[in-house]
């Protein structure tokens, strides 16, 4: 197999004034061309994990590389889609776009990242809103423009830190199956962090649970077994859906619960004395 374009080795991160880690002994490897899931719950670690791997931020323990080389800080081959959608208010979605061509690819002159911004504006499905400001789009359009200043970056990596967790129901739906096209048209590496285990199932090729913190980890990959393109209507019948479905819920399930275990006072303990006494009165 090829090597990893992206590699966490042991990682752990600290923050002030925490007495533990947010995240603890994080090991991870992305292959070229892979989309990998990241899937916990709210407070775990999932952002900080993104911010690690775009190199925003820096590790206490381990290292990280991209494409064997340590990362030291953001560089534009590591594009990232945050939640919230960031556009300049003042500038149109195609100048939005362009400030991210321009910020990535200084030797093109501008009629060139103009015309890379409306291809990627109409990758996205935005190709009659590249004049509109985001004050005029709805909530799912900007997050389009969003996701476009990424994939104009051209990145070797992306990486989506729950991009769509702010939308309806419906909007949800609709840019997940929008995601999984753009993804089978570019093949950009692809990290996705998400609270959302049947959006992981339908866009990834192997899903990583990542424990309750503190001291989150991530556990071992879970595949994908099933075939593309894949359908949300008929995806909940496929074997290779419900093995999945119920690796990814045993895992995070058994870990909470063995969390939950841990923190109880055991008898003889500071803890369970001060419980005891307590009752007592």
């Amino acid at each position: 197999m090829s090597r990893p374009i992206l590699e966490l080795r042991d990682v752990e991160k600290r923050f002030p004034g925490r007495a533990q880690p947010v995240l603890s002994g994080v090991d991870l490897a992305v292959r070229e061309g892979e989309l990998v899931a990241v899937v916990g719950c709210s407070g775990a670690g999932k952002t900080t994990l993104v911010s690690l791997a775009a190199g925003l931020l820096a590790p206490e323990r381990g290292e990280i590389l991209f494409d064997g080389h340590p990362v030291c800080g953001p560089g534009p081959e590591r594009a990232v889609v945050f939640q919230s959608y960031s556009l300049l208010p003042w500038m149109s979605a195609l100048q939005n776009v362009m400030l991210a061509v321009r910020a990535s690819a200084p030797e093109l002159g501008r009629s060139a990242a103009r015309e890379r911004a409306r291809e990627v504006l109409e990758l996205v499905k935005l190709g009659a809103a590249v004049d509109r400001r985001p004050g005029e789009l709805s909530g799912g359009m900007r997050q389009r423009v969003a996701l476009a200043r990424g994939l104009a970056m051209r990145p070797r990596l992306l990486l989506l830190d729950e991009p769509l967790s702010a939308l309806d129901a419906l909007t949800r739906a609709a840019l997940q199956d929008e995601l999984a096209r753009i993804r089978s048209a570019t093949h950009t590496t692809t990290i996705l962090v998400t609270n959302d285990i049947d959006e992981a199932i339908l866009l990834a090729d192997v899903v990583h649970p990542l424990t309750r913190g503190p001291a989150a980890r991530l556990l071992p990959a879970i595949p994908i077994e099933i075939p593309r393109p894949r359908a949300r209507t008929r995806m909940s019948l496929a074997p290779g859906y419900q093995r999945a479905r119920r690796a990814i819920v045993a895992a995070l399930g058994a870990r909470s619960a063995r969390a939950r275990h841990d923190a109880e006072p055991r008898a003889g303990s500071d803890a369970a004395r001060a419980a005891v006494a307590e009752s007592a009165r």
